[in-house]
């Protein structure tokens, strides 16, 4: 089983989310022992914004591609694979200004390919990467999941979700501290929780895989 590991938030060895998909990861080891994982640092390793290089290779608006448009279709190709290799997909990701960092939204926009991720038909698209998991270890400086209002600003958790269920994946599932910039005692009740969810959602996942392959 190939688990692919992905933190995005900037803040390094400060970072909630980071904390997070580290525990996910290990619990997840723990139940599946063999699981080789590859990880990706998107702060580090950020993939350029998509652009037309990116985009044009895609389209054939030419019939050579130029130097710069086949950089970066290998680039997008080499992610896409990677993503599509990979039966666990753990995903780190802070809360920035009420959406997910630009580093992983770079990474998502590579990921978004017609015959790879997904396909349109004459009903409408057809997500083509269904069948794994993906695990979000997502963090809020504030509290946004209680109130309609909140609600209404959170544009994380509900993205990850639409983007990845139009690739086909209907396994996502959500570990979640917030309020964790809202003093001592709302930080360690927040990763209380989260860890309790951890527990939860991997076992959960495990068990859904392991009966899908006896299956």
């Amino acid at each position: 089983m190939k688990l692919l590991h992905i933190d995005s938030s900037i803040l390094g060895t400060n970072s909630t989310s980071r904390l997070l998909s580290a525990e996910v990861v290990t619990a997840w080891r723990a139940a599946h022992p063999d699981t080789a994982v590859e990880y990706l640092d998107l702060a580090v390793d950020t993939p350029p914004h998509f652009g037309a290089d990116a985009l044009g290779i895609k389209i054939g608006v030419q019939a050579q591609p130029t130097e710069a448009q086949v950089r970066e279709n290998a680039l997008s190709e080499k992610l896409v694979s990677q993503f599509l290799a990979s039966d666990v997909v753990v995903i780190g990701t802070p809360f920035y200004n009420f959406s997910i960092p630009t580093q992983l939204k770079a990474w998502i926009d590579r990921l978004g390919q017609v015959g790879r991720t997904f396909k349109y038909t004459d009903k409408g698209p057809v997500g083509l990467a269904g069948g794994k998991t993906i695990i979000v270890a997502s963090s809020r400086g504030g509290v946004y999941s209680t109130s309609e209002g909140g609600q209404a600003m959170e544009h994380q958790e509900s993205y990850l979700k639409a983007v990845f269920g139009f690739f086909g994946i209907t396994d996502v599932r959500i570990v979640r501290a917030e309020g964790v910039a809202m003093g001592d005692e709302a930080r360690n009740g927040a990763l209380a929780s989260a860890r309790a969810d951890i527990l939860v959602a991997t076992a959960e996942a495990a068990n859904q895989r392991d009966a899908a392959i006896a299956a």
